[in-house]
């Protein structure tokens, strides 16, 4: 959970050290994985009372949630406010960033109706689960989340039996066993991209943890619910050949006190041949970024 200045909030933590002493004889007697857990648990509690993709709402409720905190994000609210209309929120379980790309560009397709786009795609999926046996995976490990994906694919697309409206989309991310289906897919992705590349991922992996690109993915990628940093979101970038723009919500500003909302656009690495034109294509997918989380952006 996130206070204004979009600092973690550890309010509850608190409480736990006005517990009795006759009930905790010894705090020292808490292992520090002992009160990590009980901090984990505590976030995954608030986590669950928002749906996994929230509605669209003005950006004006991203105002007022800070209209008490920090004037350095209040301004820069007022800067994003200038270019982007609306905030779609993702819950905070640690695979946001994974749900607000899967809602983002299914959004996209079924706006944009972007036949070649799905077509592109469908050729990057298929390196993508050849990446994988190559790598030695099963295919049973994974082949129902691929077919899951394609499966909401095409249901975006209209003209077909399958086809869903923006309410059913919005309905469909918020179904468990879809929603979590189509993040271990992305996950996957991800995991075979940096493994595929790893000799040019390993030192963004070694400035993240002392261990090596097998590794973090097996600890930091493919597991639900861990986090997600630049190097998932350039893997999954360079995979499915599709940019990214992250913008940061921070309290950074320059030497002379100026404040502007830095960004960053993850543009394709053109390895697969699908990704040719992606460098010179805007991102239609804007993601805000706070420390921790990730949520959906949209421009007016």
């Amino acid at each position: 959970m996130q206070n204004h200045d979009g600092d973690v909030v550890e309010s509850k933590t608190e409480s736990i050290t006005s517990i009795q002493t006759s009930e905790i004889d010894d705090w020292a007697n808490f292992r520090d994985d002992d009160i990590m857990k009980q901090q984990s648990a505590i976030q995954a509690e608030e986590a669950v009372k928002i749906p996994f993709v929230g509605d669209k709402e003005p950006l004006l409720t991203l105002a007022a949630e800070y209209q008490s905190g920090s004037p350095i994000l209040q301004e820069k609210i007022k800067v994003l406010s200038e270019q982007y209309a609306a905030i779609r929120r993702t819950r905070g379980d640690g695979n946001c960033f994974f749900r607000s790309f899967m809602f983002a560009y299914l959004e996209h397709i079924l706006e944009s109706q972007d036949r070649a786009e799905v077509d592109r795609i469908k050729v990057n999926v298929e390196q993508c689960r050849k990446t994988l046996l190559s790598l030695g995976y099963a295919e049973f490990t994974f082949e129902d989340f691929f077919a899951l994906f394609l499966e909401q694919l095409e249901s975006v697309l209209s003209g077909n039996e399958a086809s869903i409206s923006h309410e059913e989309l919005v309905q469909r991310s918020r179904d468990q066993s879809i929603s979590d289906c189509v993040v271990m897919f992305f996950r996957f992705i991800t995991s075979g991209e940096l493994k595929k590349r790893s000799e040019f991922y390993e030192p963004f992996v070694q400035g993240l943890t002392n261990g090596t690109v097998e590794q973090f993915c097996k600890s930091s990628v493919e597991p639900m619910g861990e986090e997600s940093d630049h190097v998932h979101i350039t893997a999954l970038s360079d995979a499915l050949g599709v940019p990214i723009r992250i913008l940061y919500l921070d309290r950074s500003c320059d030497d002379k006190g100026s404040i502007s909302v830095n960004h960053h656009d993850f543009t394709p690495a053109p390895g697969n041949p699908t990704n040719d034109n992606a460098n010179a294509v805007k991102p239609f997918i804007t993601l805000l970024y706070r420390p921790g989380h990730y949520d959906i952006l949209y421009p007016k």
